[in-house]
């Protein structure tokens, strides 16, 4: 076959037009965003701005959520700045530390969970400006509202409970995708409680080495407009993912060293002490899924764990397993992390780089794998075995299922037994408990239940009381009937526990 035209090298032009990227864009940015992933985002921003608090703060107006906003009391922004903050792709001069990249992080984090963003801003020096983008698709071309003075001043004016020299910034969502459309009380509190936890288990992961160095402290809390109240403050802590107290095996953690060109890479290889119960090893879902690396980019973890890229496999008997890693300075080829930072992308030779890691006495990745399997297989071996039980159900916090699942083999071909909190009729009202075998339920006394650290309240509070009904009670709901013995126990425990919690209601 003959071409009728021989193929060119170059592609000749005749100019160039401008092609204005169409509104309907914003629907697509941070997709990958959850709430916890967007606000820490937006914390980073407060960070890059040198901000020493941020409030995260939920507003609840007729019973529903309606807004939500994270105040910082940074350096704040001057008009020109903040038209760069709310460009798509504006990117300002990022410092050497900064946390910020790409230029889409306000805009995406927004726009992933809200229909509208407004950032308001003082910076020494400038008068309070405000801008308002708001995804619309019948609204053409980019245009951002230039929000009122007056508005962003009084706004800023107000009492967010932070520390305050005048300057900072907020941002504020409205018509948020993800609040309950309802203002059912249960509900809403439940969506709170649970959100707060996400966020606070969330940002104090990735940010711990952050808050340790004491450069930010970060705190949440939802506003009643119709009371003009504020509720109880939670605070972010830092949670570790390698802060263990006591080595898990002697000699780590140890740095495995690999070269790449000129450039060093660190592999801080760590061992976690087996059975821990501490928040930092179990980390919400479990420590199997956290084994593997942690990726770190000028001190915020952008990815905790959950695979070994290539490296390894994940398996059970690696869970205690866990490598910090710093990308500070390596190239995109080798290790790049995602907009929404919260995952890296390894390039084809990470694997190979890491294989030739070794510390200074030659330990190599593969004695460090064997080192982490044998802690654990020698921790499963127990000296004799424990009575299976029937399985948590509802009621129970995920990490208080698993702990109890890590030590108890189960009867998982039983239905699990459900705690749940509910009104006692008058002739029972001084009960703690009643045992409910038919349908496997342990119902505990809505008058005695015990207020959470947060002031609120979920189906799975109360961890500490419930494993101890649940190690006390679980008998009664074993067997046909209940034995003479089991029925004098739960007299004994309802007597003893009505007492206890009468006398603590008392005080």
């Amino acid at each position: 076959m003959t071409l009728s035209q021989v193929w060119q090298e170059q592609v000749p032009v005749d100019g160039t037009i401008e092609l204005p990227p169409d509104r309907r864009a914003l629907d697509g940015l941070g997709r990958n965003h959850s709430l916890p992933t967007a606000l820490a985002d937006l914390v980073d921003n407060s960070i890059d701005a040198g901000a020493s608090h941020v409030l995260i703060r939920f507003v609840r107006k007729h019973g529903r959520l309606r807004g939500l906003y994270v105040v910082d009391n940074g350096k704040g922004m001057s008009d020109s700045a903040i038209n760069v903050a709310m460009t798509l792709g504006g990117r300002r001069e990022y410092a050497a530390k900064d946390l910020g990249s790409f230029g889409v992080g306000l805009k995406a984090a927004s726009f992933s969970n809200a229909k509208a963003v407004t950032v308001l801003s003082r910076t020494a020096g400038h008068a309070p400006v405000g801008r308002r983008l708001e995804a619309d698709p019948n609204k053409r071309g980019f245009h951002c509202d230039v929000v009122a003075e007056t508005f962003a001043k009084a706004e800023l004016s107000r009492r967010w409970g932070i520390p305050w020299s005048g300057t900072g910034t907020i941002v504020r969502w409205d018509e948020v995708f993800g609040f309950p459309a309802t203002n059912d009380p249960a509900r809403v509190e439940e969506f709170i409680t649970r959100s707060m936890t996400e966020i606070i288990n969330h940002l104090g992961l990735i940010l711990h080495r952050i808050i340790d160095q004491g450069r930010i402290a970060i705190a949440l809390d939802v506003e009643d407009v119709d009371q003009g109240l504020v509720g109880p403050r939670s605070r972010v802590d830092s949670i570790d993912p390698f802060g263990y107290t006591k080595t898990g095996k002697a000699g780590y953690p140890r740095n495995l060293l690999a070269r790449h060109g000129d450039l060093s890479v660190v592999f801080s290889c760590h061992i976690w002490p087996p059975r821990s119960r501490m928040p930092e090893f179990n980390l919400v879902t479990g420590a199997e899924k956290h084994q593997g690396l942690y990726f770190y980019r000028r001190d915020r973890l952008l990815q905790a764990g959950g695979s070994w890229d290539g490296v390894s496999v994940s398996a059970r008997e690696r869970q205690l397993a866990r490598v910090e890693v710093d990308i500070d300075g390596l190239p995109p080829a080798l290790a790049a992390m995602n907009p929404e930072k919260s995952r890296v992308q390894v390039g084809p030779d990470f694997a190979t780089l890491a294989a030739s890691a070794a510390a200074d006495d030659g330990t190599a990745f593969v004695d460090y794998l064997t080192d982490a399997e044998e802690r654990f297989k020698a921790s499963r071996k127990r000296r004799r075995a424990r009575k299976a039980m029937i399985p948590p159900g509802r009621g129970f916090a995920p990490q208080l299922k698993r702990a109890i699942r890590d030590e108890i083999p189960m009867q998982d071909h039983q239905v699990p037994i459900t705690m749940r909190w509910t009104r006692f009729d008058r002739a029972h009202r001084d009960d703690f408990f009643r045992v409910d075998r038919a349908d496997r339920v342990l119902l505990l006394n809505e008058r005695f239940r015990p207020l959470a650290k947060s002031g609120r309240r979920g189906a799975n509070d109360a961890a500490l009381l419930k494993s101890v009904l649940y190690l006390l009670m679980e008998q009664a709901f074993t067997g046909e009937y209940l034995g003479v013995r089991d029925r004098d126990n739960i007299d004994l425990w309802q007597e003893v526990l009505s007492t206890a919690a009468k006398v603590d209601a008392s005080e």
